[in-house]
């Protein structure tokens, strides 16, 4: 499955799962775009990784909720290397805690980052693929956006849209040869996650068919499908990464 001469953007692609699909695309041929919003010395790393495995990447800085730095940053990226193919909207925060006490301000700030930036994001890199008439868009979801959870209304409206928007996009730019699905992962092992305590995370387990947590790379294979040759005829829709949490 190879992506050579594909250019690849990753929205918060420094740590975790967006990690994971920046190593996967690049060892896939890609050359891939790292954005991140805070954390310089992550992204750096995540650039080392692949450039030591003998791949190409470079880092791009900025706040996918900032509409003007969002857009002027990857029509810098298509002017400067020509196209844009490949775009995964990974970025995301979290704002957790029950809807009664949920400040407006955390509410605005998960759907700005989660969902206004995967809009963001996408409005500007179809122009390319649409001249080019090729291109992917993945959209990282959750199992949230399909079960939901307590504490958690601005997180699972934020990925409950942005399945409609994978659905809407996709019927929109089909004719242009350019394909939108999302992937939507369950407990990942991440820095997050491996904070929990040993009883949370023996709870979640017992809940998952597979009885595991699952792996940054286990979502990036998905993606790395979605995004190559094979997954050409796939669009508009959603792979379960959740070991049978969600069925």
């Amino acid at each position: 499955m190879s992506l050579k001469g594909k250019n690849a953007l990753v929205t918060g692609g420094s740590r975790g799962i967006g990690r994971a699909i920046c190593v996967w695309l690049a060892a896939m041929g890609a050359h891939v775009y790292i954005n991140y919003v805070s954390n310089p010395d992550a992204a750096r790393e995540t650039q080392r990784n692949i450039v030591e495995a003998g791949g190409i990447a470079d880092i791009l800085q900025f706040n996918v909720a900032d509409t003007e730095a969002a857009q002027d940053a990857i029509k810098q990226l298509i002017k400067d290397h020509g196209s844009l193919d490949i775009l995964i909207n990974n970025a995301g925060i979290t704002r957790d805690g029950l809807m009664v006490r949920m400040k407006e301000e955390d509410w605005d700030s998960v759907l700005d980052t989660n969902l206004k930036g995967a809009f963001i994001c996408s409005k500007a890199a179809v122009r390319s693929m649409m001249k080019k008439k090729w291109g992917r868009v993945v959209n990282i979801s959750s199992v949230i956006a399909f079960a939901g959870n307590a504490g958690q209304v601005n997180y699972a409206s934020a990925k409950a849209g942005m399945q409609g928007l994978t659905k809407s996009m996709a019927r929109e730019f089909a004719g242009r040869n350019i394909t939108v699905n999302s992937v939507a992962p369950g407990y990942i092992l991440t820095d997050m996650t491996r904070d929990l305590a040993e009883d949370i995370q023996e709870k979640i387990k017992a809940e998952i068919p597979l009885a595991s947590l699952g792996t940054p790379e286990d979502v990036a294979g998905a993606v790395a499908y979605l995004v190559s040759d094979d997954g050409a005829y796939v669009t508009g829709n959603t792979i379960h990464v959740n070991g049978g949490m969600y069925m």
